[in-house]
């Protein structure tokens, strides 16, 4: 029996070969092109998962976890070929601890869903990347967002996990606990793993307080750099902010354009305070104090929660915004990020905007700055080989800056396929440990093969059917 029959007879119509399932897993929301599995298998709970990869890995079929297919360097993507396990009906919301402030979910969750979930209880999950991702792709890809300056990413909001490995075989990791000296930390190896070491299959997350205040804002800037300056000042007096976004002149031209947002086409922040009343008003008071010695005008609050929402809503329609500003059939948009050092952004953002305009490239900057996370946004047409290598060449160029700086070639988007070439600058002989682990716990390469590491060095999987 080959292994798409066994699967077959295991999940009946949750298997499938049929080309719109295929199609839907192989799609992106970065600029790699359609890459369709063999197959999709739905699994409901975690012994189905362990089952379908006991059937794969008996003949060698690569496995690819897939959640809401938002991840934007293709991690999702079977290069590779074999099964896309999806995880869409592995959606519950499985326990609500709110004396412990934690929540017990399935990898299939998203975001959004998980807050409605938790309306009644006072307590909500802060990390927000964006598009409303499942919680198990966002704990894989190590995800973060807007909110990461204040609560972190998820390598800090993740307890405890279940996984299945590469054998088939389950295993829990972590605990309830908020700390523990208990042995190595697989719960954080596995977080960022890109489904290269194990498939996710329950998840113990942080909850947090919804803040009795919140204040949202708006200030625009004459230059990016004062913008900038703007932050690195924030921070580095220790101010606490749940939000501070960095938007250059062209991403408020791509929404003014998207949107008719109507805002001023210059440099622009996007913040927001969480705390007590007093604390808030406090927190305003002093970053108008130090935004105004940056030259900061045109402040505007957003002071109703549906206000927020919209300013928010904004910021993270920052993609589609970006194919306003250069409509056209076929075009595309490589979205890539690096994170530096709060000390060396503004020379990071300036050697970004200067590189952009040597080669004559559209480009857009966005940033969950106070990180030192930045993302540009370039638009291109595929069909253009002149044009691609100068996409292309600008994208080894940021890389090359931020490692330059001390910092890392992703903050957030991941490796996945686009970003293998920088590991070994990266990380150096550490690569080397790297590829023994995935080499420990995957020793025929056949969870997610083809990322993460580069094929030079990692096991690859076969395809048995």
């Amino acid at each position: 029996m080959s292994a798409f029959e066994a699967l077959a007879q295991l999940l009946g119509p949750r298997f499938t070969t049929a080309d719109a399932a295929r199609c839907q897993n192989g799609q992106n929301d970065g600029h790699y092109p359609e890459i369709l599995p063999d197959a999709v298998a739905f699994p409901q709970d975690t012994q189905e998962v362990a089952q379908i990869v006991r059937i794969c890995a008996a003949h060698s079929v690569p496995i690819v976890a897939f959640g809401a297919g938002t991840s934007l360097e293709g991690q999702h993507l079977a290069t590779q070929g074999g099964v896309s396990v999806d995880f869409a009906r592995m959606n519950k919301l499985l326990e609500v601890r709110p004396e412990d402030m934690n929540v017990v979910i399935q990898p299939g969750l998203t975001r959004k869903q998980l807050n409605q979930g938790l309306r009644a209880t006072g307590l909500f999950f802060p990390i927000d990347p964006g598009a409303d991702a499942s919680l198990g792709g966002m704990a894989a890809t190590r995800a973060s967002g807007t909110t990461a300056v204040r609560y972190g990413t998820m390598r800090d909001n993740v307890l405890a996990l279940e996984a299945v490995m590469a054998d088939g075989s389950v295993i829990r990791t972590g605990t309830a606990a908020r700390k523990s000296s208990a042995g190595y930390d697989l719960t954080h190896l596995l977080v960022g793993s890109e489904g290269t070491l194990g498939l996710i299959t329950e998840l113990t997350l942080k909850l947090h307080g919804i803040p009795e205040a919140i204040a949202s804002a708006t200030c625009h800037f004459e230059t990016v750099a004062d913008a900038v300056d703007c932050v690195i000042l924030t921070i580095q007096s220790g101010l606490p902010l749940a939000r501070i976004e960095l938007v250059d002149e062209m991403m408020v031209r791509g929404f003014n354009l998207a949107q008719d947002a109507g805002l001023p086409e210059k440099p622009h922040l996007f913040l927001e305070f969480h705390g007590a009343p007093e604390a808030v008003r406090g927190q305003v008071t002093r970053f108008r104090e130090i935004a105004a010695d940056s030259g900061a005008g045109n402040w505007q609050e957003a002071d109703t929660p549906e206000a927020r929402t919209a300013l928010w809503a904004l910021r993270h329609s920052a993609l589609p915004a970006i194919s306003a500003l250069d409509p056209g059939a076929g075009k595309k948009t490589l979205s890539t990020d690096v994170c530096v050092p709060i000390s060396r952004l503004a020379e990071a953002v300036s050697v970004a905007r200067a590189q952009a305009a040597a080669r004559g490239l559209l480009c857009t900057i966005v940033g969950h700055v106070g990180d030192g996370n930045f993302h540009c946004g370039l638009r291109y047409d595929p069909a253009d080989a002149a044009m691609v290598a100068k996409v292309m060449d600008y994208s080894g160029i940021l890389a090359q800056t931020a490692l330059r700086l001390g910092g890392t070639v992703t903050g957030e988007h991941g490796i996945g396929i686009g970003k293998q070439k920088y590991m070994s600058a990266e990380h150096g002989p550490a690569l080397d440990w790297m590829a023994r682990i995935k080499e420990a716990f995957d020793p025929a390469g056949i969870l997610n093969p083809g990322k993460m590491l580069p094929e030079t060095i990692a096991p690859s999987g076969k395809n048995g059917d």
